[in-house]
């Protein structure tokens, strides 16, 4: 979805949680985030082994009783590892969407609101950095910046602060033109108060939208880079590191590799679905 259908299928939403009826595919993706989020914050509650420290004589045995998925080429229970690394994944991409949407949405904001010439520079800068691969433009930023989970949220975060620029610079400059917002100015309203109390509040609604869209975006970018080796360090259990630690065992164990694989894919489509809610798409 474009950004441009993004923001119309915002403005069309309905009131707010009308759509929350019985929608088993919405209450699922829910489900999925909520379960994900409590293993990110309290892993504890769902395994009792060790995600960094390998089990003697367990190395790469299948799914079973004891390591419901399997364990890898070290022993450490893969389903463990996983649990953990919703803590690295999620606060990583939880840090790329913020820092895309401060700032993004600052730039935006501004260029919609001043227009004129600051728009002109503003714009034409977020042009620079649309016309830059996402990929090439976080692998560039963590090479400066070095390996690390952190790092590598920042890069992603860097990658994503021109899309919500664009979204936030067109809602604003919608809302600046609509009748509403020409008689606050007309009754004596102060620029900054119209800002304030009518612009922001109406136009940060298909950027807050998108940026549950975006989360899902920033966790496959952060496994990406994780996967390509420019993400977190072994042996920090991180979903795109167990991915590309599996890769070499995909025909002695699969489970190594497929179950992370299906945890992202799990997350990223809840986050998709839960954002099409938000924005009013149909269930």
């Amino acid at each position: 979805m474009s950004l441009v259908d993004y923001a119309a299928a915002a403005r069309r939403r309905v009131p707010a949680w009308r759509g929350l009826r019985w929608q088993p595919g919405l209450w699922l993706a829910w489900a999925v985030i909520v379960v994900a989020a409590l293993a990110a914050i309290t892993p504890g509650l769902f395994t009792h082994f060790s995600p960094v420290e390998g089990i003697a004589g367990a190395q790469r045995l299948a799914p079973q009783a004891e390591y419901w998925l399997g364990t890898d080429q070290l022993g450490r229970d893969v389903y463990t590892r996983i649990v953990y690394g919703a803590s690295h994944s999620l606060s990583a991409a939880l840090v790329a969407v913020a820092m895309g949407l401060v700032i993004g949405t600052a730039i935006g904001v501004i260029a919609g609101a001043f227009a004129g010439r600051v728009e002109s520079v503003l714009m034409r800068l977020v042009d620079v950095l649309l016309a830059i691969p996402s990929l090439l433009l976080s692998l560039t930023v963590i090479i400066l910046l070095g390996f690390g989970t952190l790092n590598a949220a920042l890069a992603v975060g860097v990658a994503s602060i021109a899309s919500f620029a664009r979204l936030a610079r067109g809602e604003v400059v919608r809302i600046r033109h609509t009748d509403y917002v020409e008689a606050a100015f007309g009754s004596g309203g102060t620029f900054w108060s119209v800002l304030w109390r009518h612009i922001l509040p109406n136009s940060l609604t298909a950027v807050l939208a998108f940026a549950t869209l975006q989360f899902g975006q920033a966790i496959l970018a952060l496994s990406t880079l994780s996967f390509l080796g420019y993400g977190t360090p072994p042996p920090i259990p991180e979903w795109g590191l167990l991915i590309a630690e599996g890769r070499n065992y995909l025909s002695t164990a699969w489970w190594l590799t497929t179950f992370p694989g299906l945890v992202v894919i799990a997350v990223v489509l809840a986050t998709n679905r839960i954002s099409r809610q938000l924005s009013g798409g149909r269930p």
